[in-house]
């Protein structure tokens, strides 16, 4: 599955390199590193990267430069920048900075991995009898960018790809309403009906 894409490694920077040769799925879906490899789709870092559906395509504020890395169990995104790593928030295609370096990235996840991947949908998804597999994500009604959410999300676990199509359309379709504007949503099955949010 992994490391048969040596020429994306010379792109790496060498904080990157030994992280991202093989790659790995992690906390039981909560942390996604991608690998150095053509196939599947979902785990190469190449495809993340520079391909048809590489995240500076589908988000203005990602560079070309930016390191898609890895991603938690709901599609956001971690992105390397001149050395400091930034979460890409997929609904909305905001980006913040969680760390200055990969190495304090890392000490984080190993000092609080639920709080810094924000793996409290995968807690529950579990706690539900639910269970994520290699090249899933997390699917959440409504939307956690929507204020409806706080009173409760349905989760599902779907294929990665399907998940960050989904996300960056959100995130296209929301660029230009005011906090507080008005969304409606059209589900296809199996999620029928209509959901208008505030």
């Amino acid at each position: 599955m992994s490391g048969d894409d040596t020429d994306i490694l010379a792109r790496v920077p060498a904080n990157l390199l030994e992280l991202v040769r093989s790659g790995s799925v992690t906390f039981r879906g909560g942390l996604h590193i991608r690998g150095a490899c053509r196939d599947p789709q979902w785990h190469s870092l190449r495809a993340a990267w520079e391909g048809t559906q590489a995240f500076h395509e589908l988000y203005p504020a990602v560079l070309p430069s930016d390191v898609p890395f890895g991603e938690d169990c709901m599609g956001d995104q971690f992105l390397l920048r001149e050395g400091v790593v930034f979460r890409l928030a997929a609904e909305t295609g905001a980006l913040e900075e969680v760390a200055s370096s990969v190495e304090e990235f890392l000490a984080d996840v190993e000092a609080d991995a639920v709080e810094t991947l924000q793996m409290h949908p995968l807690l529950q998804f579990e706690a539900e009898g639910g269970r994520l597999h290699p090249g899933q994500l997390l699917s959440a009604m409504p939307p956690f960018c929507m204020a409806e959410s706080g009173e409760g999300v349905s989760l599902r676990a779907i294929s990665a790809n399907e998940r960050r199509s989904f996300l960056a359309s959100l995130a296209k379709q929301l660029e230009d309403v005011p906090d507080g504007g008005t969304v409606t949503f059209e589900l296809s099955p199996p999620e029928k009906g209509r959901r208008t949010t505030k």
